[in-house]
């Protein structure tokens, strides 16, 4: 296997790896797609390094796709347009168990922020504070699910024989989480098997100053953390990620504990 397929397969396990985000009851009314658990496989697939981590993730769940049972892709990442313009994406139609299924794919990153309220939900947010649970809910509720119901989404639904009223919505929404350093968090409704690890502030650093540290590239945040890359000190580190932090970047690390632990943690600089 070359570097480049050994990466991608890393990267693949380590998506098929995440858990989805909720599990047996809804959310707002969204529902996550039940599929069989597969023994992971050896993929091939060429994947350009400059595309966006989701299309990376979209590419990953048609891999997953294809290993279940009675299931079939129709079609996927499909444009609808109004004349050249476009009104949106439909990630995913297929037919599972004879049942056709509007599929939409979410994969994303998020921190637990202490606030007033106790809904589990909004205590979600985006490494760099620009993204949360809720306003991600909410886009799937409002924008993207509807959008199989749209005008403009009618010729698709007739070239592939299929009537609306019969097609089911779910997501497939998966998700790393991280809490605040030695902090226990206690919520019910998320899954807790999405825990991947902590967040700590740029400037408290110092605590880890014995270890080492790995900075990888945004596509390789889906992978587990494995011994085999070039260490960094903690000096060497801590210059790099004040660089990215001084940016407002929150950037995903791996660090390597004396005894040879391994974690992934976020630096934040809010």
């Amino acid at each position: 296997m070359t570097s480049i397929n050994k990466d991608v397969q890393l990267q693949y396990e380590g998506y098929l790896n995440t858990a989805q985000l909720w599990k047996n009851e809804d959310i707002l009314g969204l529902k996550q797609i039940k599929l069989a658990k597969k023994p992971t496989h050896q993929i091939n697939l060429s994947l350009a390094k400059k595309l966006r981590l989701g299309k990376y993730v979209e590419r990953f769940v048609v891999e997953e796709l294809k290993q279940q049972q009675n299931l079939v892709v129709l079609a996927e990442n499909i444009q609808i347009q109004n004349n050249k313009i476009t009104v949106g994406e439909i990630d995913c139609l297929l037919n599972l168990n004879n049942t056709a299924i509007h599929l939409e794919i979410i994969y994303k990153f998020y921190l637990y922020k202490k606030s007033n309220t106790n809904n589990e939900i909004d205590h979600w947010i985006g490494p760099n504070k620009n993204d949360s649970l809720r306003k991600k809910l909410i886009k799937l509720k409002e924008k993207q699910l509807p959008l199989l119901y749209n005008i403009h989404t009618k010729p698709l639904i007739k070239k592939l024989n299929l009537e609306r009223k019969t097609i089911e919505q779910n997501v497939l929404f998966k998700a790393q989480l991280f809490t605040p350093y030695k902090e226990n968090v206690d919520f019910n409704l998320i899954n807790k098997k999405c825990l991947k690890g902590f967040y700590i502030h740029v400037s408290l650093l110092e605590m880890f100053s014995d270890c080492k540290f790995y900075i990888p590239h945004k596509i390789n945040w889906l992978r587990q953390p494995i011994a085999c890359v070039t260490w960094l000190s903690f000096t060497g580190f801590k210059t790099s990620v004040t660089t990215i932090t001084n940016n407002k970047s929150a950037p995903l690390c791996w660090i390597k504990y004396p005894n040879g632990t391994l974690n992934k943690f976020f630096v934040i600089w809010w």
